[in-house]
């Protein structure tokens, strides 16, 4: 069963009260980051490539990437704690889809910690002011078996 978006926003911070939702909590794009060098998936281990964060435009939008068509990690400005007997799911607003602009994550376990990041396809030129909403994070209840501990525990805090 999905929980409220109430009971979402507990588990993050900071958070508004406009970004509650029915049925999750808007997060909201803190950075937007380049991936610059070669990254490695092995049947034993992992490797991520050097990432550059994106400057945002210069001029009196100080807050605003204009960015091109291409892939880029997106940031999440607020800290999430998935709490036991949950999972999370994150999905991207609309407004991103009607911008020709998509949002792919993964499942985020119970016990997660941290300000999680996505990846952020660009398919048209877009302008994306930090702190605008841009994607609704979703609880359910859900068994498991222990919490999250793997390498991206406490990422970006």
């Amino acid at each position: 069963m999905y929980r409220s978006g109430a009971f979402v926003a507990e588990h993050c911070s900071p958070v508004s009260s406009d970004q509650v939702q029915p049925n999750g909590l808007d997060l909201t794009l803190g950075t937007v980051l380049e991936q610059v060098s070669r990254g490695r998936i092995a049947r034993e281990g992992k490797t991520v490539g050097d990432r550059e964060e994106c400057d945002p435009r210069e001029g009196p939008d100080t807050d605003v990437f204009r960015l091109e068509p291409g892939g880029y990690v997106l940031r999440y400005a607020e800290t999430v704690g998935i709490p036991e007997d949950h999972v999370g799911f994150i999905y991207p607003r609309s407004s991103l889809m009607r911008n020709s602009c998509m949002l792919n994550t993964a499942v985020w376990d119970a016990g997660y910690e941290g300000k999680g990041e996505g990846l952020l396809q660009v398919h048209h030129p877009v302008d994306l002011e930090r702190g605008a909403r841009v994607a609704q994070l979703v609880l359910a209840r859900a068994d498991h078996e222990g919490t999250y501990e793997g390498s991206y525990q406490g990422e970006n805090l």
